[in-house]
């Protein structure tokens, strides 16, 4: 149970970044013993303000305290010093290490001079005595991992322990996990949440940034809701529900309903066609076997899948920007395959793809919303110059017909928050009156006011007929927003299912491979 004292406080925090108020006079206490939950949308200073605790960015005022005492961290070797880790939504290990060499990375031993204990690197590696730390932590946390896998042999779930454990390693008496199940099965997530309430039960304080409202209502005991850099305020989560919680976030009254309407299918709208599809990744290793499926205008068809089941590279072959092994792919009976992504654009085949990398395949990070609104029309411009006059009157209308929050069409992209910059790249899409639409991730990172946002413009398409595959990582979502789900795994389709007729735990043993009755 937490104690009455605050073993993490932080007080009167602000920081800014240019003309940026990232974090306006923010306090923030979590005690030993206890789980707190950080909420807020994108872009209200949730991240920034775990980064000073963690020692990557450094207060311009206020005050830190770890069991009573100030602390001033330069960097995130001070923070781990004084017993603060963090596990990063994108994980900081060594592929071609395995998992002991990953975790005493790094390590130092001390040794005395002159009446000193003085830090020092490391020259000889004991595996022995690493190995014998590393099980004690496996055994007070109920971690498990296996000490000699390469860490490029790991699923997510283990590289997840991974980190876990390094901090712990390190002497880590408070743990901060941001979006820890971003990519978890249900049954990962669970195997995590076992992990942080032996955490809990250990005297450990941990603060878990997450979007996901339900794991939030059953993992914290409070919750801290932030909204434009500002602490909103701090409720214990038995005493609140996700729709208070949601009004919190956003200030205003929320619905957390996904709109859904029965699609109307026939045999005549099966617009895309997949057939034995089958292709190979680096080092010859199949990433897609043998799969088929169909996908009707007026329905939107889900993917669930764990990471790197074969996803990015289905998009890809679909979308003209990888070569299938062997099977079909037919457009309206077109085959697609062997075709580049301008030539299948030249054959006027309507379709948008809308990749998980949005600023790196989407769309130009350093150019201006208009100049990203062109490169779709560029290739149809009369002669060699292009109407930017008629750009700007179309990103405009994107701008003000999805709601997209910029101070001008000229603004760039980058500097946007990750929900407008997804609005964008959506909106271009849809612009073009598609008949397929391709959405890989589409609110990824994204606030919740933001992600229903997109799933509203998902269905607004699929009423006007247009076929939508979703790739999504959030159950719950593809379950309420989708048609027909498929459950992938090793690039196999394992199940085509009534997603609103299964349940999660089912879906999540066919996202691990395993069959169901």
């Amino acid at each position: 149970m937490p104690q009455d004292a605050a073993y993490i406080e932080m007080a009167h925090i602000t920081k800014r970044f240019a003309a940026v108020l990232a974090n306006d006079d923010v306090g923030l206490s979590v005690g030993r013993g206890e789980i707190l939950a950080l909420l807020g949308e994108n872009g209200s200073g949730k991240s920034t303000l775990v980064n000073m605790l963690s020692g990557i960015y450094i207060p311009d005022s206020g005050s830190i305290f770890i069991d009573g005492k100030p602390c001033f961290f330069r960097s995130p070797h001070d923070a781990i010093a004084a017993g603060v880790g963090m596990v990063h939504q994108h994980f900081k290990l060594i592929p071609v290490m395995n998992a002991w060499e990953n975790i005493s990375l790094g390590e130092r031993r001390r040794i005395t001079i002159g009446g000193k204990k003085l830090p020092v690197k490391n020259p000889l590696v004991n595996k022995k005595r690493i190995n014998e730390k590393i099980a004690g932590i496996e055994k007070r946390f109920g971690l498990t991992t296996s000490h000699d896998k390469k860490v490029y042999d790991m699923p997510v779930s283990e590289k997840q322990t991974l980190e876990i454990i390094k901090v712990l390693y390190r002497g880590a008496s408070t743990l901060i996990l941001d979006e820890p199940t971003a990519v978890l099965t249900p049954q990962e997530t669970e195997k995590l949440f076992v992990m942080l309430r032996n955490m809990k039960q250990e005297g450990c304080a941990v603060i878990i940034i997450t979007h996901k409202l339900h794991e939030v209502m059953e993992i914290s005991d409070r919750v801290m809701v932030m909204r434009k850099g500002r602490a909103i305020g701090t409720v214990k989560t038995r005493d609140t529900t996700p729709k208070e919680l949601t009004e919190m976030m956003v200030g205003a009254s929320v619905s957390l309903e996904i709109r859904h309407n029965a699609p109307v299918l026939s045999h005549d709208d099966r617009l895309l066609k997949v057939q034995n599809l089958s292709c190979k990744g680096e080092d010859d290793v199949p990433v897609l076997d043998d799969m088929s499926f169909e996908l009707h205008g007026g329905e939107i068809l889900g993917i669930a899948g764990i990471a790197g089941s074969g996803q990015k590279e289905l998009c890809e072959i679909i979308a003209g920007l990888r070569k299938a092994g062997s099977g079909s792919v037919t457009f309206n009976g077109k085959n697609l395959l062997g075709l580049s992504a301008r030539a299948i654009r030249g054959m006027g085949i309507s379709m948008s793809f809308v990749p998980e990398d949005r600023l790196g395949m989407g769309l130009v990070a350093g150019r201006s919303i208009t100049d990203n609104i062109l490169l779709r029309s560029y290739e149809k411009a009369p002669g060699i110059f292009i109407d930017r006059e008629n750009g700007r009157g179309a990103a405009e209308d994107i701008v003000k017909r999805y709601d997209i929050s910029t101070p001008s069409v000229q603004h760039v992209v980058r500097k946007l928050s990750g929900g407008n910059i997804q609005k964008v790249l959506l909106g271009r899409e849809i612009e073009i009156r598609p008949l397929v639409l391709i959405t890989a991730y589409p609110v990824r990172g994204l606030d919740i006011g933001a992600s229903y946002s997109i799933y509203e413009m998902l269905n607004q398409q699929k009423e006007k007929g247009v076929a939508v595959l979703y790739i999504g990582e959030d159950l719950d979502v593809l379950r309420e927003l989708c048609d027909r789900l498929m459950v992938i795994h090793g690039g196999k389709v394992m199940a085509i299912t009534d997603p609103r007729q299964t349940t999660k735990e089912e879906l999540g043993l066919l996202m691990l491979g395993h069959k169901t009755a």
